[in-house]
């Protein structure tokens, strides 16, 4: 059941609404994805040979920001930009300093590989974004680069510690884990996230694209990791929520917070309260399915009156399924597309 009243642009603050899908999930996050393009070439996140959209077929900074505000005119009260790495984009400061202005908007966050933040940092902090996500799988610079094919270490940690010196209210590490790759540095970086006070999640890979590595053989259950943690921390389990998926611990005597993100482990799409909007205009009702609803001509097709899209998106949400479908052993992907194209 969805509960709206529509509006031109013409009227546009007349909207009230709360989106509410048939599982009687409230919709009030979104995550934006503002470009597939990345400077990095994350080893479970796209192919090392990358074919990127064209320009002409991604939505324009304009309607990026007409696509926010409509859900922010129906009930929406969180969005994380995100890509590829959004920070590459060209005149990106514009988009987050206009959504920031936005006083019905209570949170706007970035998920960053952290390469652009000595550009970008300062721009985000008067844009009002409080907390960023940086992801950060390595704290050895081989296997960083490894991983990421073509990032740098030296430069994302200083970056990292500009960002600190910047002063956002939290600084979170997002780390995927990989078995043989990886995984031997889980103590490293939950201690460099408790000596710099910043939080740290671990995220489960997600079986989205075709890659060349057999993600069964890589793959690092979250169930296992946590009773790793367990034999090393004094662990405190929270009720703290972010608006996402994470289940969180303390550790003891810090400031630092662990966060699970586990699709496989621990199926969390009964608390499910987001959609995805990729950076060519399609509304992805789940990460892990194929739902969509093309909201690009829509906008291009109808300059000046917000209702045929605002329908499409109620529409939409009735067929939001209720939840993913990852088996980490197939041989095949659970979704064909990579993740840089949905957005993290």
């Amino acid at each position: 059941m969805v509960y709206y009243t529509v509006c031109s642009r013409k009227n546009y603050t007349a909207m009230t609404t709360h989106l509410i899908d048939q599982f009687n999930r409230n919709i009030d996050y979104i995550r934006l994805s503002v470009t597939d393009r990345c400077d990095f070439r994350c080893i479970y996140c796209m192919s090392e040979d990358m074919h990127f959209m064209p320009r002409k077929d991604l939505l324009t900074l304009e309607e990026l920001q007409r696509l926010a505000e409509i859900f922010i005119q129906l009930g929406v009260k969180k969005i994380r930009i995100t890509g590829g790495e959004p920070l590459v984009r060209k005149d990106i400061d514009q988009l987050f300093l206009n959504l920031g202005k936005n006083r019905d908007l209570k949170e706007l966050t970035l998920t960053t590989n952290a390469s652009q933040l000595k550009k970008k940092g300062q721009m985000l902090i008067d844009a009002g974004v409080k907390r960023i996500n940086i992801s950060l799988d390595s704290l050895d610079s081989k296997v960083f680069k490894k991983m990421t094919r073509t990032g740098h270490l030296d430069t994302i940690l200083e970056n990292i510690y500009f960002a600190i010196e910047l002063g956002f209210k939290k600084i979170k590490l997002n780390v995927v884990l990989m078995r043989g790759i990886n995984d031997h540095e889980i103590y490293n970086l939950v201690d460099f996230a408790i000596k710099n006070a910043l939080d740290v999640s671990f995220i489960e890979e997600m079986p989205l694209g075709d890659v060349t590595h057999e993600r069964k053989e890589t793959f690092v259950s979250n169930d296992d990791l946590l009773k790793n943690l367990k034999n090393h921390y004094n662990l405190i389990k929270t009720s703290i929520s972010t608006g996402g998926p994470a289940n969180y611990w303390q550790i003891q005597n810090s400031q630092t917070h662990v966060g699970l993100i586990s699709p496989h482990s621990h199926n969390f799409c009964e608390s499910c309260n987001r959609v995805r909007i990729s950076c060519k205009g399609e509304l992805f009702l789940c990460l892990g399915q194929e739902n969509k609803i093309e909201l690009l001509p829509l906008l291009r097709r109808h300059l000046n009156d917000d209702k045929p899209i605002i329908n499409s998106i109620l529409d939409a949400l009735k067929t939001k399924p209720k939840s993913h479908e990852f088996e980490i052993h197939k041989k095949s992907p659970a979704v064909i597309r990579f993740m840089s194209h949905t957005g993290g």
